[in-house]
């Protein structure tokens, strides 16, 4: 495998490694998460359950490719149950 400017892996090796990283890595263990890479980096983008997951997973994306410019689109779901009854017509 080559590498581009900075040691950065190929563009076409970027997603697959990221994805590795956040499914295979015993700290984070996420597979909702797709990595897109776009012109100018990669979009991080699905659902977690708290803000804290997010800010671990780009944290460790960083980390691991600190030349690739990372984009989040990583939103927070709720995991509360709901605070009141949902009445149907």
């Amino acid at each position: 495998m080559t590498e581009q400017q900075g040691g950065a892996p190929p563009d076409a090796y970027i997603e697959a490694e990221i994805h590795r990283l956040l499914s295979e890595d015993p700290s984070v263990a996420e597979q909702g998460i797709t990595a897109v890479h776009r012109e100018r980096g990669v979009v991080l983008s699905g659902e977690v359950e708290s803000p804290h997951r997010r800010e671990e997973i780009l944290r460790r994306v960083a980390e691991q490719f600190p030349d690739v410019p990372i984009t989040s689109d990583i939103g927070v779901i709720r995991t509360q149950a709901p605070s009141q009854v949902e009445e149907l017509p």
